[in-house]
């Protein structure tokens, strides 16, 4: 009866987070965006506009390519459910996740790539010059961006001892509070591979359709209505899922110990707060910056790995 209970209490949990990431997604990329317009001395858009253009296009006619194949229809649905996954991996408010052991965060890089591999073909079905130019784009990203990210989290494994994301919160939250150089160079590292994969300045521009400046939008340009919706709403909860993950990381202290519900409320609050922090340090990130050129990409993003590299020899070397 006990063991029933307690799977069945995981199970809530673990729904429970999962529905508070997929609601707080838009609300979160709203709350970058109003900050952005803020720090740029415009007026901002609604909190809740991302939510309305998500259902403005849920309630629109799609039209779609005569020569499109089924992988075009049905990339948008695989890459909204990579990020579900993803957000089902990731301790948002509490460590008491059935799903988490089935993943670690090796895994966790190859639910992204897998997001991305479906979006690029899809984004060359159509046989669109822009959509073949976003997609070889996107794919020199992911090919220098996820080395540095792998390098990020093999540094929290180290100072863990696992490669489990629950595991890492754990450990981590339960250290002593101190700057730890090793956690330093590996969170400038992560900063930079969530500004790239998520297509924000100085990497991308999410809000310009200019020919020489476009990665993301070049992939789905040909996309409309509920497959649109579906894509937008996938890149609101791939922000999510990075800026949890670099909470889970770096800022682990809040979130709630498994079997602690009481905590939940608490740890619930925290994440609001984070959040908000973090979409204000993003707006700014995007505001003092300027958008790179393409050629210069695997310059930022060669830094980002050096740095990560840097953060796992000093954890080796100086133990710190």
């Amino acid at each position: 009866m006990t063991s029933w209970l307690d799977t069945l209490s995981a199970l809530a949990s673990q729904v429970m987070q999962l529905a508070v990431a997929v609601a707080l997604g838009p609300l979160y990329l709203g709350w970058v965006n109003q900050w952005r317009a803020w720090l740029q001395n415009r007026k901002a858009p609604p909190l809740v506009q991302p939510y309305r253009t998500i259902v403005k296009l849920f309630h629109k006619d799609a039209v779609i390519a005569a020569d499109a194949s089924p992988l075009f229809r049905s990339a948008p649905y695989v890459v909204f459910g990579c990020m579900l996954l993803a957000l089902a991996i990731v301790p948002i408010l509490a460590t008491d996740l059935p799903f988490a052991p089935a993943a670690d965060v090796i895994a966790l890089v190859g639910v992204f790539a897998l997001a991305r591999v479906f979006l690029a073909l899809a984004a060359m079905d159509t046989g669109t010059p822009f959509g073949s130019l976003g997609a070889r784009r996107e794919m020199l990203v992911s090919f220098l961006a996820e080395p540095a990210l792998l390098m990020v989290f093999f540094t929290a494994s180290l100072i863990s001892q696992s490669t489990g994301l629950t595991t890492i919160v754990e450990t981590l939250a339960h250290r002593e509070f101190a700057l730890y150089p090793s956690l330093a160079f590996a969170a400038v590292a992560f900063i930079m591979v969530l500004l790239a994969e998520n297509a924000r300045i100085p990497v991308d521009n999410p809000a310009t359709h200019l020919e020489l400046t476009m990665i993301h939008e070049a992939m789905v340009l040909e996309y409309s209505a509920r497959h649109l919706a579906m894509i937008e709403w996938a890149a609101s909860l791939k922000l999510m899922a990075y800026t949890t993950i670099g909470i889970a990381l770096f800022v682990p202290w809040g979130i709630a110990p498994a079997g602690h519900w009481l905590l939940v409320p608490v740890a619930l609050v925290a994440l609001v707060a984070k959040l908000a922090l973090a979409g204000f340090g993003l707006a700014l990130i995007e505001t003092v910056s300027a958008k790179m050129r393409v050629f210069r990409v695997p310059e930022y993003l060669g830094t980002a790995f050096l740095l990560a590299v840097l953060g796992m020899l000093t954890f080796l070397l100086l133990g710190a």
